[in-house]
Order: structure tokens, then sequence, then C-alpha cells
């Protein structure tokens, strides 16, 4: 049945269109008011419009109309109306009425509009489903960006939200086995009756979906967490009653929860379709959030485990120590003559247990070391020096070892003496390793050549096995090369060398022996001086190992001074605060006059670049920790403030690192 609403005085056409519409239904009314009520209310098909009306301006009427769903059927008689009024109308015909002319004329519109109807729907889903596809898009993106699982469900749940515009949702996760959770999203409160069924509900949803459950889930134990978007209304167990979607969420075939919606208006087989691939979109990055967990996990055992590791080491040795030094002692008396006379044999045997005593603490010490840099607890003395002495001493202190196998040691420096900023002692450490490594696989009556030269990073030349630590460096440095003209490496071996507990596998290697810690504590010595240590070698024709250390510039120097104050920051169980101050140079250099503010408080290990137009002032704090830190940036706020007409509408980039047992990071602009 057709809906009529007649807009006419004229009883005569009334009567017609009764006549022609019989079975239809026909609404007449002249008041406005009337007009929208039954637009509103009865929902009419067309509406006819009689052109000769009075009592109405149809210009505005009609555009009113319009903007129904309706067809306007528009009555021309005597009086002439201009194109505002005849663009608003979809259909004409004019008095006196033709019925049958009439007739067609609706039958043609009816036709019309539900095409209309048909395309407008048409429409309305397409739209709908572009906004689900785009809805789909966005929540595959945050997915991807997460490896929280807590924040991987809020994630889904807002995507299912989007797009299908449910009333209540019920997800069911496990934080733990102890630990259950029913997370609920809900347009309105939650009556308590009503929790309790949804807990029920999504414990029996839970036992019917796996055959042996892996954990038992009771109303005791079931943690709630409510997500309520209104308050002025609350749902009841007429919710239950509504259409509602279920979907487990399960990873690697092992169950991980399960999500439930519900929603006063019906689903569609499109909204089926949206809310499964949302629940399986979610299954790839939860299944990526659990390794992630997992290995997190493992690596804290593994960070307790090297730590534990270490610590024995360093109880072992320091036990090992203490009666090793007693027993050198006590050779040193026997050896001397004071405890009596000996035998040439005594005296060989007592000496064989000296020098495998001195080894062995030299194997003791080598632990200790590795167990330190491992720990963070190197002591390191860091200051402006030359390498000439320190190249020196380890000469001349391992001369008279290599006479012994009628070696000689060559040192020829290339070029100008450079400052470093090291520490000598571990400098001669490393030294002192790679000429006793010389010494032990070079043949008798061999040479050692020790050089040492300026180079820039680019000009540097290695094994592509050493580019991970290599290609870091910038700028110029000292390189020193200790060459020898021994068995010498195979080029598989060489990404091995530094390996603890490593030596490479040989009968000359076999015979020296050795630690195998000597050349990884010189490579953790190197990355402590933001330096780098490699080696070059030919199979029977000799090594060469270089290291390099920056040319002391107030760059380098403030790197060794953080990272030498960020050990001990580590080695204390304190933190170190490096803080940065970007702004034009005019205000730095203002902040710098400013009394009990940086110059006094902050400024014992700093450094100043230049950055384009701006400088950076940075800063090494001991013992600095978040509020400290937030404390200076108020202090540089509130001194800027006050004294505007110094540093002017000045924009200053704050931003510090708290470094030591823990890691933290804030920036401020």
């Amino acid at each position: 049945m057709t809906k009529f609403l007649l807009i006419s005085e004229d009883g005569e056409k009334e009567k017609i269109i009764r006549e022609v519409f019989s079975s239809d239904e026909v609404i007449s009314t002249v008041d406005e008011m009337l007009i929208f009520d039954a637009l509103k209310v009865e929902e009419p098909d067309i509406v006819i419009i009689d052109g000769d009306i009075k009592n109405l301006d149809l210009k505005p009427l009609c555009r009113k109309i319009k903007q129904y769903p309706v067809v306007i059927l528009l009555i021309l008689g005597e009086v002439q109306h201009n194109k505002d009024v005849t663009h608003n109308a979809n259909l004409f015909i004019k008095t006196p009425i033709d019925k049958k002319l009439l007739s067609a004329t609706v039958d043609s519109a009816l036709k019309t509009r539900l095409s209309l109807l048909k395309m407008t729907r048409s429409n309305q889903e397409l739209a709908r489903s572009l906004y689900q596809l785009n809805v789909l898009y966005n929540t595959s993106s945050q997915l991807a960006g997460s490896l929280d699982k807590d924040k991987l469900l809020k994630i889904m749940i807002e995507g299912i939200e989007k797009s299908l515009n449910f009333e209540l949702s019920c997800t069911l996760m496990f934080r733990s086995e102890r630990e259950p959770v029913l997370i609920i999203n809900s347009l309105y409160k939650v009556s308590d009756r009503l929790l309790e069924a949804l807990k029920l509900r999504a414990i029996l949803s839970y036992k019917s979906l796996l055959s042996d459950p892996p954990f038992d889930i009771k109303i005791g134990n079931l943690k709630i967490e409510k997500n309520i978007k209104h308050n002025i209304e609350e749902y009841d167990f007429s919710v239950l009653r509504y259409d509602n979607m279920f979907a487990p969420i399960m990873l690697n075939d092992e169950f991980f929860g399960f999500t439930e919606i519900y929603r006063e208006k019906p689903f569609t087989t499109e909204d089926a379709t949206c809310f499964q691939t949302l629940v399986q979109q979610v299954t790839l990055p939860l299944q990526s959030a659990s390794l992630f967990q997992e290995l997190k996990v493992t690596n804290r055992k593994l960070q307790k485990l090297e730590r534990l590791k270490s610590e024995f080491i360093s109880i072992v040795s320091h036990e090992l120590r203490t009666p090793l030094t007693a027993i050198k002692n006590a050779m040193d008396i026997i050896l001397s003559g004071k405890a009596g006379d000996m035998t040439e044999n005594i005296e060989k045997f007592v000496s064989m247990g000296k020098r495998n005593a001195t080894r062995l603490s030299g194997i003791i010490n080598d632990l200790l070391d590795i167990s330190k840099i491992e720990a963070g607890k190197m002591d390191f003395k860091f200051e402006l020096t030359h390498i000439e002495p320190v190249i020196e001493y380890v000469k001349n202190n391992l001369t008279e070892v290599a006479k012994e196998k009628n070696l000689t040691i060559k040192y020829e420096p290339c070029g100008d003496s450079v400052e470093i900023y090291a520490d000598s002692n571990r400098l001669e450490q490393v030294l002192t390793n790679l000429v006793s490594n010389a010494i032990k696989f070079t043949p008798n009556a061999g040479q050692i050549e020790i050089t040492s030269k300026v180079v820039n990073a680019r000009e540097l030349q290695y094994d592509h096995c050493f580019e991970e630590d290599i290609k870091k460096l910038q700028g110029n440095y000292l390189q020193v090369c200790v060459e020898d003209h021994g068995i010498g490496i195979e080029r598989k071996d060489l990404n091995h060398v530094f390996d603890k507990f490593a030596q490479i596998e040989n009968s000359l290697s076999r015979k020296v022996g050795g630690s195998g810690l000597g050349l990884p504590i010189a490579r953790q010595l190197m990355e402590s001086h933001n330096g780098a240590i490699w080696c070059d070698s030919e199979i029977n024709k000799g090594s060469r190992f270089y290291f390099v250390i920056p040319v002391a510039n107030d760059k380098s120097n403030f790197n060794m001074i953080k990272k030498q104050l960020i050990q001990k920051a580590r080695s204390s169980g304190t933190t170190a605060a490096i803080i940065k101050i970007k702004s034009t140079d005019e205000v730095i250099h203002n902040l710098l006059q400013e009394e009990n503010l940086l110059n006094k408080t902050y400024m014992s290990n700093s450094l100043i670049e230049k950055e384009g137009g701006l400088t950076t002032l940075s800063m090494v704090v001991m013992d600095g920790d978040k509020p400290s830190c937030e404390f200076l940036k108020k202090k540089i706020d509130t001194l800027t403030t006050q004294k505007e007409n110094l540093y002017g509408k000045c924009d200053i980039m704050f931003s510090y690192e708290i470094e030591g047992e823990v890691h933290e990071k804030d920036s401020y602009s």
C-alpha cells in the first residue's frame, strides 16, 4: 500500500485523488506543522502539492519537504510559479486532472523511488563496507606497533566497537596461570546480577571450548576490568537477549582467550565477516608479544646467570690469589737462599714451580679483569697522555722475555707525537698482551715491530668481520700496530680471535697455552676508550694487531669522562645524569655567567659544541636523578623568565638521560 500526503484546499482535487488511489492511504492537511509531523511519523511515499494553494508559501515548503525521502508531485493550475518552486518538485501534472495520466505518473514515480531507495541502500552498505575496511586497516597498523598484550586487546576491542557499534563486549584473557581476566566494555553501567551472569557465561564458554581446560576458572578468582562509557543508564538481563557474536582467540592452536559482543540491532553477514577478521588480525601480534615476553623472561634469567657466573669467578679468583701469593713468596724466599742451601735439582724444580705460579697468577688476574669489565666495575683513570712512554715501558719490560727466544722488539713512531685521553695502565695492559702473544707465536730468531701513527677513521683498512666495531669511528685516531712474523691465523678464524676463552687451534697454540682472555680483555678496554681493536694475518707469514684511540679533543675528553663516571655510578649503585641544554650562543653564554647555577654546580664535567646556528652544553652529573634534572630545568625556566631583558624570549631545548642501575629518558622543549 502506498502512502500519499495531499496538501490542497480544493475539495474537488482531493476527491479525484482519493478516487484514483482508493486502495491506498491518503492523508490530507494544509497546516504546515501537521505537514511535517506527518512526514516524520507517517513517512509517506508521495507528497502531492496543489500549486493553486493560497495559504502556504510553496517556495520554502517545497525546499523543506525535499529533505525527506519522498517524491513531490506538483499540480499546476492557474497560478504561475517561478523556478524556485518547480526546481524542488519531482513530477508535474496539469489541471484539469486526467485520472489515467495521474495514475501512470504515480506508478512511474513509485518505480523510480524504489530504484532510488535500492541505490541509496547500496550506497549506504558500500559506505559502511568502506568504513569497516578503513577500520580494519587502521587497526592492523596499530596492532603492528605494539608488543603489549593488554594494549593489543584494547586496540582490537576499539576496532570492533568502531566498525560494529556494539552495546556490550566481554573478552576473556590470561595474564598468567593465576590471573584470568574478564574485560567488559559497555555503553552503560552493568548491574550486579548481570555482571555475575556474564562471569558465569564466560566460565561456561571457556570450559565448552576446551575438552581439557589447562586452568580451572572459578567465579571467585576471575578478575573483572570494566570500561563504562556512560553512567546515565544501567544494563540488566535484557541485554542478553540482544543479537551476539562470539569468537575464540587462538595462538598456534593454543587457547589464548575469547571475545563476545552484544548489539540490539541484528548483525549482518558482513558484520560477522568484519568481526572474525578483526579477531584474527590480533592473533599474529599476540604471538609476537608472547614470544617477546618469553625472550624478556629468558633474558632476565640469562642476565642473572651471567651475574652469578661473574660473581663466582670473582670470588674463586680472590680465594685462589690469596694462597697463591703465599706460595710465590715462599718460593722467592727459598730461591734467595734465606731458607738454606739448595742443590741444583731443588733450585731447578723450585724455579719451575715459581714460573707456573706466576703463570697461574696471570690467569687469575685475567679472570678478575674480565669479570670486572662485564660487571661495569673496572676502574679507569683517564688523563691526557702520550703513547710513546707506554710503548717504551712495554718494550723494555718484555725485552728480556723476547731474548729467551732470540727475538728483538723494534719500535718506530711515524709522525709527530699527539695527545690522547686514556688510562696509561690499561694501555700498558693491552700492549703487553699483544706483544706477549707475538713473542709466544713467533719462531726463534725473529723480530716484533711496533709502530704508531695518526690516521683518519676513513683511512682504516680491516677485514669485513670487524666492520661492526670500526664503522662507528669518526675523526682522527692514534693507531698502534704490533706485527710479528710467526705462524699467522687463517682468514676463517679472524672472527673468533677476540672471543672469550678462544684459542686458534694449531700445534703451537696448544704448546704455549694461555687463558684465552687476554684479547677479549683488550677488546673491552679499547671499547672503554671509545676506540677499537682488530687484526690482519696471513698463515705462516705473521699477524698484525691494530688498536686505535681518539686523538684528544674536547669531545673525546668529554666522552671519556662520561664513560668513566657512568661506570663509577654503576659500580657504586648510584646514577649519573647526562644533561643537554641547546640554545643560541648568547643564551648559553649568559647561563654560564649565572652564579650558583651551571658554572658552580654542573660545570665540572662538560662540553660545549656548535651545531649549526645553535650551541649545545652537555654535562655529566654524578648522583643525578629525575627530580634533580627537573629541578635544574625549573631553575633555568625561572631564570630566563625573570631576566627576559637579558635572555629575551629564548627557546631552550632541555633533555637528559639517567644512567646507572636503571635507565630513563625524558625530553622537554
